[in-house]
């Protein structure tokens, strides 16, 4: 074999923690063993004894907005941030780029754009917007896990909502070969009833983004799944009211999936300063409570993954010389962080790092079809995350991977550490890129 890794502690097959020995060929994994024992390899590698060995986690809501956005983020720098983070897979998201991504040729721009520069694997979201219904099957066709709407409008002129009857329309054509719609549920006409966002206030921003057009936008998507059989996933949950309804339309029966992100479980309305537009992202970060009914969620099953929704910018778009919430861009640069994020707040409610797994490697990869991510077992990829959970740091931005020193994670104290990742049985150094571009079928 060509790598042999031993360790006291791994998160192996159905989420069992115990001693293993991996055996890695041509990139896969080809033996799992319980208990530390003698395989022969090429190299060697012993974890320490405070490690952990965990699969390379799958995130897939990553905005990389590389080509035409290159100076909020690229695939170099968002891909390097993400190994940092002991992240092995993303799936990028449609827009933010130029041209985004809602036809053939937009996909052949960024994959292109992408090409020898990444230093994990990365697959791509396509995009539905209104008129690009009858492109949809060819993207899917082209290679795409799926395809990303709005509700409302999305920040950026080129990547228009659907409305009510635009949304049907796409998942009826969806449905026909079994994509999957990925949303983002926040309803416009509620959102234009609440409001102005305007000032440095932040309880003025959260008030113009009230849970209830969270809610109402995710009754719409419930019920055009159920007219149209097709299979839809909500994005970035972050109003706890939803869960009832989530649950409901699952125990119905309907293909409903749901994410939520690391900010919504880390922070919470009460502790952000007024002005700290770091903080802001659409849904907005909210009360303490709601956060607990979201780690709640994800204990009951309702919610399925964690990811990062990594959506960076520049300095001069956070508005940080005015504090202004409604003027600055609104996103999360996590990608690096997710990890230490969660395990900081799961290890205090009693969760281990097989449910961590669980949530932000094996399911994520599951969601999208990725059969060989995810998972320490045979037959799989040779991802993997050398994760020390007892160790503890600051998060210096300055230190970060990604391009532009912003982060609303700036100097908070997280536990874990992720000492190496490996991709394909090598260890990802940030040096070369070795990342594949991923299709539905080749993963």
């Amino acid at each position: 074999m060509d790598l042999v890794v031993r360790a006291a502690r791994a998160v192996t097959g159905q989420g069992t923690e115990g001693p293993a020995t991996i055996g890695v060929d041509a990139g896969r994994i080809v033996a799992v063993e319980p208990g530390l024992v003698d395989l022969s390899g090429d190299t060697v590698l012993e974890l320490d004894a405070d490690e952990v060995l965990l699969p390379g986690l799958v995130d897939t809501h990553v905005h990389v907005n590389d080509p035409g956005r290159a100076e909020w983020e690229g695939f170099e720098t968002a891909t390097r941030a993400a190994a940092a983070g002991g992240v092995t897979t993303i799936v990028d998201m449609p827009l933010n780029s130029l041209p985004p991504t809602v036809d053939v040729a937009a996909l052949e721009v960024k994959r292109k754009a992408a090409g020898g520069r990444v230093h994990v694997d990365v697959g791509f979201w396509g995009g539905a917007i209104p008129g690009n219904t009858g492109d949809l099957r060819e993207l899917y066709d082209a290679g795409v896990f799926g395809f990303k709407c709005f509700l409302l409008h999305s920040g950026v002129d080129e990547f228009p909502p659907l409305d009510a009857a635009g949304l049907e329309g796409a998942l009826r054509e969806l449905a026909t070969f079994d994509a999957l719609m990925i949303v983002h549920a926040e309803d416009s006409h509620a959102i234009e009833s609440a409001p102005d966002p305007h000032g440095e206030k932040y309880r003025d921003f959260l008030g113009s983004r009230p849970r209830g057009a969270e809610n109402l936008a995710i009754t719409h998507v419930i019920e055009a799944a159920r007219k149209t059989g097709a299979r839809a996933h909500v994005l970035h949950l972050s109003s706890s009211d939803a869960l009832p309804l989530i649950a409901s339309a699952r125990a119905e029966g309907l293909p409903l999936s749901v994410e939520t992100c690391p900010h919504y479980l880390s922070f919470t309305a009460e502790e952000i300063r007024d002005g700290a537009t770091q903080f802001k992202c659409c849904p907005p970060i909210r009360e303490a409570a709601n956060r607990e009914l979201l780690w709640q969620g994800l204990a009951d099953g309702v919610i399925d993954t964690i990811v990062s929704d990594h959506s960076p910018c520049t300095p001069e778009l956070k508005r940080f010389d005015t504090g202004d919430f409604g003027l600055a861009w609104g996103g999360i640069s996590s990608l690096q962080l997710g990890l230490p994020a969660i395990w900081t707040q799961a290890r205090q409610r009693g969760f281990s790092l097989a449910d961590v797994v669980r949530w932000m490697a094996e399911r994520p990869a599951a969601q999208v079809g990725m059969t060989r991510k995810g998972h320490l077992a045979v037959g799989y990829d040779a991802d993997f995350c050398v994760f020390a959970p007892d160790e503890a740091f600051v998060v210096d931005v300055a230190k970060l991977k990604h391009r532009n020193p912003v982060s609303a994670y700036d100097q908070r104290p997280l536990a874990g550490v992720v000492r190496s990742t490996w991709l394909r049985g090598s260890r990802v150094t940030g040096d070369e890129p070795r990342g594949a571009l991923l299709t539905r079928g080749n993963c």
